[in-house]
């Protein structure tokens, strides 16, 4: 079985800033390229931080609305500290949370996901930056042909991982939706089953209508 990776995804070509740039460039720098974010990083390109539309936002969102009808909560104390910045590095979220090239994409999600990001700079074992991976790239996975998820669960998974011939198993994507239909002589492969192939890349969900053998079950004690 073959997962994408994060270096598969990610873009290599990437967008950014010193820690001394100031706020105008930085609005800027984003404009220009059409990025909602870049990272900040420092004299060796490591990434120290991520600088987001969000984070600029802040200057305008402290600000008292002329019109004043859009009372706001006071900013907490890091807001303003924020809101009031005029560099990169007084602006940018930080630490930076960063991915490496051979993650896959469930590692990548998880992390996007435990810790509230849109975007992970990507380092070498260096920590020298090599490219950016956003929720975009890992969604492109559900892209994937339904053929040829078919067939890589027909072949990598039930025949040669499994052992499972075609004639035991039919199976059937639709928009990467999987469906499983047969028998297996092991009721223990079933779960088994489930977890191959819902690691597959593209598969959005998976129904399985499996009849399970009896090769698991113990032998009757003699005499019994």
């Amino acid at each position: 079985m073959h997962h994408r990776t994060v270096a598969e995804l990610m873009t290599r070509d990437v967008v950014r800033a010193r820690g001394d740039m100031p706020f105008k460039e930085i609005v800027r720098l984003l404009a220009d390229n059409d990025v909602t974010a870049v990272p900040v990083v420092d004299e060796l390109d490591h990434p120290v931080g991520v600088v987001s539309e969000a984070d600029l936002l802040r200057k305008s969102a402290d600000h008292a609305d002329p019109s004043g009808r859009s009372p706001m909560p006071p900013l907490e104390a890091w807001e303003r500290a924020k809101a009031e910045g005029t560099r990169a590095d007084e602006l940018m979220s930080a630490p930076a949370v960063c991915a490496r090239p051979d993650w896959n994409v469930v590692e990548a999600a998880r992390l996007m996901e435990a810790r509230h990001v849109k975007r992970l700079p990507v380092v070498d074992d260096a920590d020298r930056l090599v490219g950016l991976v956003s929720r975009g790239d890992l969604l492109r996975v559900f892209l994937r042909r339904d053929d040829a998820i078919r067939d890589e669960i027909t072949g990598d998974v039930l025949r040669r991982t499994l052992g499972i011939d075609s004639s035991e198993v039919t199976v059937e994507v639709h928009d990467g939706q999987v469906g499983l239909r047969g028998s297996v002589r092991n009721g223990r492969l079933v779960p088994v089953i489930d977890r191959l192939c819902r690691s597959v890349d593209g598969v959005v969900s998976l129904a399985m209508d499996l009849r399970a053998g009896t090769d698991d079950v113990a032998p009757p004690a003699a005499g019994g």
